[in-house]
Parts: structure tokens; C-alpha cells; sequence
């Protein structure tokens, strides 16, 4: 088989990631979900018996070394186009180019599409028919949720394999291997001479790396070039290196539904520390705060709801520090608002209620409006009877018609919300058992003869 790196000229030069870009499984690091013994695309790569498929997984995992790796195993042509650079045109051209090598030699050939998501529906739909002829093996490499991003007779042809995000410790593996390796890694001659640097620092790297074997790799490229041959790495470099990295955060990709859901499931958790840490997490990533602030209000009332009706309103307390006084303050205000939702008694009675009426509306007839009920601005309808029976609750006792009824007829019986026994539903609870007490205790009842 031919050396993946054989048309690079021996003098050109390569960035550390790319040097080091695993040659077999063996060398390949993480997702041994997939690629570990007896898993499915280390079977593919064994046995050679391929079908097209989409690699999804966020950036530096590994998605077009295991391309480049099946292509080299399959002893095929590799072409890969970019859906950032390329259109149509470049499309047909990797077409024409894999009908002809299949006819002049039979050539079977690997077409990698690197961020394929951001192809608009047609331009995905042109490699259709060329997958199921088989002109290519179709290899589709994503960051964004294929079941949003791409069209489904796309996916209903190309299996889905989810890439992990690798481990600190798995980062750290390929580190050690870029120092060691005396060919292409930085213990060769050619490239500084090799680099001191101790195991604290090291982990270090990997931690800022934050899950991208290719970042870490270019972090300690850069580390190469600011320490002299044979010497030690310092504090000061390694500050100098990862002062201005960013950790990942896509506000239109997976790793922020995540971190939000993480968020969300948090404060819903009544952990407050968790709140806290997704929540800097976040706005370490660049999140805008008051995204942050907008998921409160939705958990203030689909979480907490009437067990502690202050979570709202301390919620839109927080925007509105925020608002007036930027985001030095305004993110402590959001902060504090968090906490004290994490903190507060939980019901999302009111949100089950409220769903539970929106599907039976959908899903029953649309009943008349009882006549009780109805109102009655002119003559007309009061000779109709609307209003006739109705009872106005300030004149009665409690200040409550008890036996009255608000619901069609036909729903006399439903109660939709159902309070918990946690903090202020717990009262509200007490006193719906008690007026339903004097309902079954009043001789007046709408609907019974």
C-alpha cells in the first residue's frame, strides 16, 4: 500500500498536527467505541467490506485521519473537498474524476467531504445517485447534528458514527507521542532538538486543549519554538502559549445545546454549584448572558412555578441589572438569580397543566362556550340567556360560588393542575382541597339536576 504521506516532497513543510496524523489504527488515539477490537469501523478498515457513512464529532477528533486511514487500508483514491470552499462544480469535478479511475483501472475511490452540514439541500442531493451506483465511497465529516443539519435521503444512505470527545489523558497520549517520535515528532534533530517539559506541564496542555488532540498538538509546536534547544519549558512560556487560547463554544452548534441543557438540568436539580459552573463555562465561551438570563425565566416557570411564584420575578430583576449596569454586575445578578433558583422548591405542575390543556384542545371538539358563561353586551344575547345563572363570587360567602363550574359540560370532571406539596404549592394545594369541600357541600351544582 502506498505511504499516506508519499506526495509530500521530504523538504516541505508540515505543521506538527499534520506530521504526526496517525498512519494506522494502532497509532490512532480514542474513539475505541469505534475503532477499538472487534468495533464496527475497525472491522471495516480489516475487512475492507465498506459502506458511505458520516463521521460526527467536534473538531480535532479525528474524523479525517480515520478517512485518510480507511482510504490507505482500501488502497483507494483519496479526494476530499471542503462544503466551506467548494460548490457544485467541485462536486462533478471529484465525480468525473472517480468514474474515470473506476473505468480506466478500477480504482475504487473515497470522497471525504469535510463540513459537509454547510452543503444546502440540492448540493447534497448531487451525491445521491453516485452513492448507490457506487462511484465513491461517500465519507461525510460533521461538527453540527446530522439529523438537523442533513437531509434525510442523505442520512437514509450513509450510516451515522458520533465521535467522542477525547480525554484529557488521550490528549495527553498524543502529546507524549509528538515529543518521543524521533521522524516526525519533536525528538527529531530537525525540529528543536526535542523539548524539555515536565509531566505537570504536559497535563497542563492537555487540559487547555480542551478535547482537541490537534490543538493540543499546535500548542506544543508553539511551545517548541519559543524554547531554546535543551532547554527547560518555564511558567512564563507556557502562559505565553495558552494566553490567548479560547475554549471551544460553537452558540450555533452542539456544545452549546449541551452546555445550556447542562445548565438547565442543573438549576432543575437544586445544584447549585453545577448551575454556577455551567453557567461560567458559558460565558467563559463567549455566551451571550443574557441568553442565560432568558433560560432562567423559562425555568422560573416551567420548573419552579407556583411553588415559589419570586423565582420570576427575580429572574427579570437579573435582565434588568444587567440592562442598567453592563456586564460586570449584570452577570453576578444572573449568577445570583441561578442560585436562588436552584435553590427554590421545585413543581412543574403548572407546565403539565398547561400542556395537558393545549393537547386536549388540539386534540377534542371545540365545545361551545357554556351559556353561564357567555357574555351578554347586548339585548340580543341577553334574550339568549347568555350570562342567565351566572354567579358573581364577591357575593358569596368566601368570596367563592362553590358548586359552580367553568368548564364545558362535557370536562365538568378534569383537573388540569395537580400542585405539588413543595413550598408555596403546598398552600395552594391546602386550599384547593378546601374549596373543593365546599363544592361537594354546596346544594347548588351547575350541571347536576
Amino acid at each position: 500500500m502506498k505511504d499516506l504521506f508519499s506526495d509530500i516532497p521530504a523538504e516541505a513543510y508540515q505543521p506538527l498536527a499534520a506530521r504526526m496524523r496517525p498512519v494506522s489504527l494502532d497509532d490512532y488515539i480514542g474513539q475505541s467505541h469505534l475503532v477499538g477490537p472487534g468495533k464496527p469501523l475497525r472491522r471495516m478498515v480489516e475487512t475492507g467490506h465498506c459502506h458511505s457513512f458520516i463521521l460526527w464529532g467536534p473538531p480535532g477528533v479525528g474524523k479525517t485521519t480515520f478517512a485518510q486511514l480507511l482510504s490507505h487500508a482500501l488502497d483507494a483514491q483519496f479526494i476530499e473537498i471542503s462544503a466551506v470552499m467548494s460548490g457544485v462544480k467541485d462536486i462533478r469535478a471529484a465525480v468525473d474524476q472517480a468514474k474515470q479511475l473506476r473505468m480506466m483501472n478500477g480504482t475504487q475511490t473515497v470522497l471525504f467531504v469535510d463540513e459537509v452540514h454547510r452543503f444546502n439541500k440540492s448540493q447534497q442531493d448531487a451525491f445521491l445517485p453516485f452513492i448507490e451506483d457506487g462511484t465513491f465511497l461517500f465519507i461525510g465529516a460533521t461538527t453540527e447534528n446530522p439529523a438537523f443539519e442533513l437531509n434525510s435521503a442523505l442520512l437514509s444512505r450513509a450510516r451515522v458514527y458520533r465521535l467522542k470527545t477525547p480525554s484529557v489523558d488521550e490528549v495527553k497520549c498524543a502529546l507524549l507521542r509528538a515529543l518521543q517520535d524521533h521522524q516526525k515528532g519533536l525528538a527529531a534533530n530537525a525540529f528543536s532538538g526535542g523539548l524539555q517539559i515536565n509531566d505537570y506541564f504536559l497535563s497542563v496542555l492537555a487540559q487547555a486543549a480542551d478535547g482537541d488532540i490537534r490543538r493540543g498538538l499546535n500548542f506544543l509546536e508553539i511551545l517548541s519554538d519559543l524554547v531554546e534547544p535543551g532547554s527547560k519549558v518555564t511558567q512564563e512560556q507556557l502562559e505565553d502559549v495558552l494566553g490567548g487560547s479560547v475554549r471551544r463554544f460553537d452558540r450555533k452548534g452542539d456544545v452549546f445545546y449541551d452546555q445550556i441543557s447542562a445548565f438547565h438540568k442543573s438549576v432543575r436539580g437544586s445544584s447549585p454549584d453545577g448551575a454556577l459552573y455551567w453557567m461560567a463555562r458559558m460565558l467563559d465561551g463567549g455566551c451571550d448572558p443574557l441568553y442565560i438570563a432568558r433560560r432562567l425565566l423559562a425555568i422560573a416557570s416551567e420548573d419552579i412555578g407556583n411553588a415559589d411564584p419570586r423565582a420570576l420575578q427575580i429572574g427579570l430583576n437579573a435582565w434588568d441589572v444587567f440592562e442598567r449596569v453592563g456586564p460586570g454586575e449584570g452577570n453576578r445578578a444572573i449568577a445570583q438569580a441561578a442560585v436562588y433558583m436552584a435553590c427554590a422548591p421545585k413543581s412543574n405542575a403548572v407546565y403539565k397543566a398547561f400542556n395537558q390543556a393545549m393537547a386536549d384542545v388540539a386534540a377534542q371538539p371545540s365545545y361551545e362556550v357554556p351559556v353561564h358563561l357567555r357574555n351578554a353586551p347586548t339585548s340580543l344575547a341577553k334574550s339568549m340567556g347568555h350570562g342567565d345563572e351566572y354567579r358573581y363570587a364577591h357575593n358569596e360567602e368566601h368570596a367563592y360560588a362553590a358548586g359552580e363550574n367553568y368548564l364545558p359540560e362535557e370536562l365538568a370532571e378534569m383537573r388540569y393542575y395537580q400542585p405539588t406539596d413543595r413550598g408555596l404549592e403546598k398552600k395552594i394545594s391546602d386550599k384547593l382541597t378546601w374549596l373543593e369541600n365546599l363544592d361537594a357541600q354546596s346544594p347548588l351544582r351547575r350541571y347536576e339536576s
